[in-house]
């Protein structure tokens, strides 16, 4: 009498599992690719017509024209620089280093300190981009409060938003933006364990030796992540700016998302703009690898 043996095969059960394991994933998926791959691959295509809103009868496809007018475009490159102009003062300066420092000093403080200091960092986090935009230019235009200040104390004032624009919208960004790098930055050292800090003060470590050689290691995957969310969210500020300046005087402080509005609306090429866009789309893709590499290579 002879008995059939099943022989179990590795890992059969395991494939047949596998696509049940994507039904819970299923829905969100099916969303991200309605309200945004569909929205993402339309304008893909708007890039690549000259799409206009003056009423044209009909679309054409213009291939790379749209991309090869941008980079023959003076206002274009211009554009570029003053981004990242802009997105390295206001973002990689500005905002992570007063976002850590304010973490830092706060756990320090009193509780009562604590509380008002970070209640007025946030207050202007959660307003309204355009609010914020109006707030800081009336502290900034040439009657606002920041020149009647200076006149108090007897020191020369000037047109901040005709003299210095670009920096006067990057101040504006760390104003409004800091608070969430403050709040990465805090949940990030009360991670820290003390015993480690307190060992390092005991060894006669002082404090700056203190943050540079066990702070800032201890803490660099959220540095990483803090400059990558803040680079991302600071290369697509319109309203700001726009509050602002409008992009001027001229183009002095017209970034890639202004100078994008000024040619698919005011000049009704949205064709070409949504061109920019897509290389704005770019830009911010290149930076996220960087960043996802650096963070890698230290893990």
């Amino acid at each position: 009498m002879t008995t059939a043996t099943k022989v179990a095969v590795p890992g059969r059960g395991r494939r047949r599992h596998r696509p049940l394991r994507w039904l819970p994933l299923a829905p969100a998926t099916v969303l991200l690719l309605l309200f945004l791959g569909g929205p993402i691959g339309y304008c893909v295509y708007i890039a690549f017509t000259n799409m206009q809103l003056t009423g044209a009868a009909t679309t054409d496809f213009v291939g790379l024209d749209n991309f090869r007018r941008a980079f023959g475009d003076d206002d274009f490159r211009n554009a570029v620089v003053l981004t990242l102009v802009f997105t390295f003062v206001s973002s990689l300066i500005g905002q992570n280093t007063l976002g850590l420092a304010l973490a830092t000093l706060m756990r320090r403080a009193s509780k009562p300190v604590r509380t008002v200091a970070g209640s007025i960092v946030i207050a202007a986090w959660v307003l309204p981009e355009i609010v914020a935009g109006f707030l800081l230019y009336a502290f900034f235009r040439r009657e606002g409060t920041l020149n009647s200040v200076l006149d108090t104390l007897g020191l020369p004032s000037q047109n901040w938003l005709y003299t210095l624009p670009i920096l006067a919208v990057s101040f504006a960004n760390v104003w409004r933006g800091t608070a969430f790098s403050m709040l990465v930055y805090s949940a990030a050292l009360a991670e820290i364990p003390k015993e480690i800090t307190e060992a390092a003060e005991a060894d006669g470590a002082g404090g700056i030796r203190r943050f540079w050689h066990i702070t800032l290691p201890m803490i660099r995957r959220s540095i990483g992540t803090n400059l990558m969310l803040n680079t991302l969210q600071t290369l697509s500020v319109f309203g700001l700016i726009w509050a602002m300046t409008r992009g001027g005087p001229g183009n002095r402080s017209q970034t890639l998302p202004v100078f994008m509005y000024d040619q698919a609306f005011n000049k009704a090429l949205i064709g070409y703009g949504t061109a920019v866009a897509l290389l704005l789309l770019l830009v911010g893709a290149l930076f996220s690898l960087v960043y996802l590499r650096l963070m890698r290579e230290e893990v």
